[in-house]
């Protein structure tokens, strides 16, 4: 049985009034996530227009997977260098918004061998995190950055994929990294029998580089075909 794994409902009659406002909060979120100067990068038009597309979902939706690009065999990047990979092509990190396409992705890393791949899935850490609605953080305050959808509680182990282990033993997310006196683990990786735990979500520290794969976003899509009228996207 297919199950949702957000918990706010996508609209699929988005307006260009709210592709617009869409872009204006990601642009907000990204101001917020990475003081240290690195942005979250707009769509590239021309990049769009010749976006590389390995797979189709049952939706249309298109996917690429970095490890199959000729380009980026055996290259691995940290979580906001693959997002402004996939957003200048107006794709994103993939969001797993049900257990259907998360099955279909793990599929595909479990076929191609490919150990780890990181998601748009995110801790807000940020400020405006400190909503009712997304306290405690560690358990409410999980997103899909992609669509600026929420996760379910990570206590609520149904409508979610996190492992039941990791690199202490503890259900995921443990922020491990943290309390072994590292980085905080703010970025939603899938790891493929990393910990000989099976294929599941798990809560990395976003500087770690590993592969990825993107999604076609509809709003940058949207956004650059309303924009560039003349160019096929």
């Amino acid at each position: 049985m297919n199950k949702t794994f957000v918990t706010v409902p996508r609209d699929n009659c988005t307006t260009m009034k709210q592709i617009t406002v869409l872009l204006v909060a990601l642009a907000a979120v990204a101001h917020a996530q990475f003081p240290n100067g690195r942005i979250l990068e707009p769509p590239v038009p021309a990049l769009c227009a010749q976006r590389p597309i390995h797979e189709r979902y049952v939706d249309n939706k298109g996917y690429f997977f970095s490890w199959r690009d000729p380009a980026l065999r055996g290259v691995e990047e940290d979580w906001l260098s693959a997002r402004n990979y996939c957003r200048q092509r107006c794709m994103d990190l993939v969001s797993l918004e049900t257990s259907d396409e998360n099955e279909w992705v793990k599929a595909r890393i479990t076929q191609d061998k490919v150990k780890y791949i990181w998601t748009s899935g995110r801790l807000c850490d940020f400020k405006g995190c400190n909503r009712p609605d997304l306290l405690p953080n560690e358990i409410n305050g999980w997103f899909w950055t992609a669509e600026l959808q929420k996760l379910a509680p990570t206590t609520n182990r149904q409508q979610n994929d996190w492992s039941e282990g990791g690199g202490i033993g503890k259900p995921q997310p443990d922020n491990r990294e943290l309390i072994q006196g590292g980085a905080a683990e703010h970025c939603v990786a899938i790891l493929n029998n990393f910990y000989n735990d099976g294929v599941h979500w798990h809560d990395v520290a976003c500087h770690h580089r590993k592969p990825f794969v993107c999604e076609e976003n509809d709003a940058l899509l949207k956004y650059v075909r309303y924009t560039n009228p003349n160019l096929r996207v």
